[in-house]
């Protein structure tokens, strides 16, 4: 995921306009809990004609941690980017929270729906900590106190409270990852969306990692190639390949299936 993408999700409409996202209305949360996220038929082929996604049909239910794994070029980055309207489908639908995701529920769409992306310098981009925390909420419109409530809050859950005047490119790249990660936990989404987050670090900051991605209480899914990570802390895997799911299951069950693993260029941890 690159860069302008990143800008896409944390500033723009689809139409590439800011929008204040306190003009949008709030979702519906009669949602079904069992079908939080909700994935018909989608396919997607890039301006080229390559089809990245060849009809993908998946339902997460909320609070539910499911692992994305396949080989590169799977789709797995691809896919994840329409389930905050970054991607839209070229057919097929994408729900999350009760919403479409399509371009005039875009702005509630991604306050439910938090990315991270692998490299944390695509996602933090001001003179300070306390500044990238607190862009989302600013961006919603909300008030003065709520703001700074919730800079504190989502610090202290990544472990990096009392870096609030830090700048964020003298910190260390697990540093990074985690404040990355609060600029989203700011906005309160009730889904995070993981790409590699285990990706170049260290030993500590991989077990830092996944502590928190145990404790996190919202509906989560992580695209990795760390399957120790997979089978220590995500409880359900959808296999993907060649732009279609080819497995979903238990984690127990797909990581035992040494077949299935082996087809899709993975190895068992």
């Amino acid at each position: 995921m690159s860069a302008e993408h990143v800008h896409a999700h944390t500033h723009d409409g689809a139409d590439g306009h800011a929008h204040d996202l306190a003009d949008v209305p709030a979702p519906a949360h009669d949602a079904d809990p069992a079908r939080w996220i909700e994935v018909e038929h989608l396919h997607y082929a890039y301006p080229d004609g390559f089809e990245a996604l060849r009809g993908i049909d998946l339902v997460i239910g909320r609070g539910e941690k499911v692992a994305l794994v396949g080989p590169n070029g799977a789709g797995k980055s691809t896919f994840m980017l329409h389930l905050n309207g970054i991607n839209a489908p070229s057919h097929g639908s994408v729900r999350v929270a009760g919403l479409p995701v399509v371009r005039e529920h875009l702005g509630r769409v991604r306050a439910e729906v938090g990315l991270v992306f692998q490299d944390p310098d695509d996602q933090l981009f001001s003179p300070t900590v306390r500044d990238d925390v607190a862009f989302g909420p600013l961006h919603m419109g909300l008030p003065e106190d709520e703001i700074h409530r919730r800079i504190e809050r989502a610090l202290a859950a990544v472990g990096m409270a009392g870096f609030e005047r830090r700048l964020p490119h003298h910190l260390s790249l697990g540093q990074r990852k985690r404040v990355a990660m609060a600029t989203v936990l700011s906005m309160d989404p009730s889904v995070m969306v993981f790409d590699e987050p285990s990706a170049g670090l260290d030993p500590r900051g991989r077990r830092e990692l996944i502590g928190l991605l145990r404790e996190l209480p919202q509906t989560t899914l992580v695209a990795t190639h760390d399957m120790r990570l997979v089978a220590e802390v995500l409880p359900r895997t959808v296999v993907m390949d060649g732009g279609l799911v080819v497995a979903d299951g238990p984690t127990s069950d797909v990581l035992a299936d040494a077949s299935l693993l082996e087809a899709h260029g993975l190895e068992a941890p």
